[in-house]
């Protein structure tokens, strides 16, 4: 009898690897080129005379009203240089993630054919931590000076939490959030279990979007954050329940289990133990017990779905 249900496992796990082999072969496929603008090139290494041809070049980077003295100060700055320089350092050549981002996209085109294939555009800003990455249907902008490294000296007043992802391997994780934004639409229920469940929509696109990456890396925790988590889970779950916050659009939630933060707020000694955003983590456990669980949902009918009847068709329990 053994003999015959590990022949059965073995041929459900070739199953499995062979459908996940024909996805990726037919993703493959899939024509993606992108045309790359590396606008701060243009802008820094232009003499303060040539600001009217870049200006012409690349109108979407210069607000109208703006003097242009505002703009070759810029250009003459030595910080801004500096900051310039350092960049260049990591990222003058940039053919090997214009390559990882063209593959990103013919994933995308894979599960969601009419989405418009942008122009990548690189720039430096003033490292708005909210601004990594911009997507906006036909460019994709991405703000290099926030991927330097999380060790970048220009990074030392950032606290630890948000400077852990100011990496190169984060920024394919952080188009694919910018491309989340477009396609889900925020919950029009603002208790806690909608609010984790729209955070696993996103993560769940990331699972698909990126499948060569970990966890930790899509989700942006360490790898013992992901461990503390999964250890935690059943925990985590109890205390939602006990405390009966799935259900509560208590303001205060957000902020302690969805939003950045250096930890979640459980408000008990475990607090320092815990990565912030533990209420997104759940929320994607239960997007993925969804989709394990209801095979025949595609990801464009996922996406649509309402928080309450993912959960409820989830079978979402996690183990003790």
């Amino acid at each position: 009898m053994k003999k015959y249900i590990y022949i059965a496992t073995l041929g459900l796990l070739f199953f499995s690897c062979d459908k996940k082999s024909k996805i990726e072969k037919a993703i493959e496929e899939i024509p993606v080129s992108m045309k790359l603008h590396r606008f701060e090139q243009a802008f820094f290494d232009a003499n303060p005379n040539d600001l009217t041809s870049v200006k012409a070049q690349y109108p979407e980077f210069f607000p109208s009203g703006v003097p242009d003295s505002v703009w070759t100060n810029k250009i003459r700055n030595e910080q801004w240089r500096e900051l310039y320089a350092e960049v260049e350092k990591k990222y003058k050549n940039f053919n090997s993630e214009q390559q990882e981002i063209e593959d990103l996209f013919k994933h995308i085109k894979y599960y969601f054919p009419t989405v418009i294939t942008p122009q990548i555009y690189t720039a430096i800003g003033d490292m708005n931590d909210q601004y990594k990455t911009i997507y906006a249907k036909d460019k994709l902008i991405i703000a290099l000076e926030l991927y330097l490294g999380k060790e970048h000296k220009f990074y030392s007043e950032f606290p630890a939490y948000l400077r852990q992802n100011f990496e190169q391997r984060q920024m394919l994780p952080d188009v694919v959030t910018s491309f989340a934004f477009g396609i889900l639409t925020p919950p029009r229920d603002k208790d806690l279990l909608s609010l984790m469940v729209f955070s696993g929509k996103e993560l769940y696109l990331k699972d698909i979007l990126l499948p060569e990456y970990t966890d930790a890396e899509r989700i942006g925790y360490t790898e013992e954050q992901i461990k503390w988590s999964k250890e935690n889970e059943a925990y985590m779950w109890e205390y939602f329940i006990n405390d009966k916050l799935l259900f509560s659009s208590d303001s205060k939630l957000p902020n302690r289990f969805i939003n950045l933060a250096p930890f979640s707020k459980f408000y008990l000694e475990i607090d320092n133990e815990s990565p912030g955003r533990v209420g997104q983590w759940i929320g994607w456990q239960i997007v993925r017990s969804f989709m394990e669980n209801n095979p025949q949902v595609t990801v464009q009918e996922l996406i649509k779905m309402d928080a309450k009847q993912i959960f409820e068709k989830s079978k979402y329990k996690p183990k003790k």
